[in-house]
């Protein structure tokens, strides 16, 4: 690998090396903008058009690097930023990689609640999260640190129960396991060390990445409607600040413009029909600023 010297003058943004945050985050890199191209096995990667490096790290370490001052911005779990206790700004959900952090125990188990744990094994990748949950509930357990396979722990005897991320369920199902209780939601974030270097840049990112975010998340429904029926649309589709309202060469019709969230446009198609819209047309969103 060739030598790599730290340039003060750029911007450092921490992203995980492999697997399928890697993969998230990198996109949602280029999306807002932030194009580069990581040579074969560097760790480093220069953005073309911008003063920011790339550097391609264990996601867990991100959260440590990004306190330490080794990065300025990084793109991790928020399970792993609360697992670490780094001091940390938080700058945004990111909206990618939603899962949350189960107790689970076997099937068949006669367990009903954390209060039944006191005196059980715990196997568990998060120890931190854990033992801070575990003390609220005024419960205490031999807890057992991995750093991975812990669903495969109550079949082989090493713990009574686990603390796991769950993202869809099916781990689960094939381990024959089932969720208890549940210590909480995480997703993707965005985060920064407190030192706040390169602050006008850093906005910048954050307000690209922002735009990124809100994008995914809603679409632009356009459609025709009768003015009589206009105020009830308004009601349907409010926008942001509020629909663009454009006449037409009918003018008993206009046509209004709006954004509305993306899990809710068939159901909205739906309601403008009943009320007589017509043409009514859902277009994605690339990228936005609100």
């Amino acid at each position: 690998m060739a030598d790599h010297r730290p340039d003060a003058d750029l911007l450092r943004i921490g992203v995980p090396s492999k697997g399928r945050l890697s993969e998230l985050a990198s996109t949602l890199l280029h999306d807002a903008g932030l194009t580069f191209r990581r040579p074969e096995r560097s760790l480093f990667a220069r953005c073309r058009d911008l003063p920011v490096e790339i550097v391609f790290l264990r996601t867990a370490d991100i959260p440590v690097l990004a306190a330490e001052g080794a990065i300025d911005l990084g793109i991790t779990g928020a399970d792993l930023v609360a697992e670490s206790g780094a001091d940390l700004v938080h700058h945004l959900d990111l909206g990618v990689g939603s899962c949350r952090l189960a107790l689970c125990v076997d099937v068949d188990a006669d367990l009903t609640d954390a209060s039944a744990l006191d005196g059980k094994r715990l196997a568990t990748s998060f120890p931190a999260i854990t033992k801070a949950w575990l003390a609220e509930r005024g419960a205490t357990c031999h807890l057992v640190e991995l750093s991975g396979s812990v669903e495969i722990m109550i079949a082989l005897g090493v713990a009574d129960a686990i603390v796991d991320l769950v993202e869809t369920g099916s781990t689960l199902a094939a381990n024959r396991l089932r969720v208890l209780d549940e210590l909480g939601r995480y997703e993707t974030v965005l985060v920064q060390n407190r030192q706040l270097r390169h602050t006008d840049m850093v906005e910048r990112i954050v307000r690209r990445l922002e735009g990124v975010v809100i994008a995914r998340t809603y679409s632009l429904l356009e459609y025709n409607i009768p003015r009589s029926s206009l105020a009830e649309a308004e009601q349907i589709t409010p926008g942001f600040n509020s629909p663009t309202i454009s006449a037409l060469e009918d003018s008993n019709w206009c046509a209004v413009r709006a954004m509305v969230r993306r899990g809710e446009v068939h159901a909205i198609m739906e309601r403008l029909d009943a009320i007589g819209a017509s043409a009514i047309v859902e277009t994605f969103i690339s990228n936005c600023r609100l």
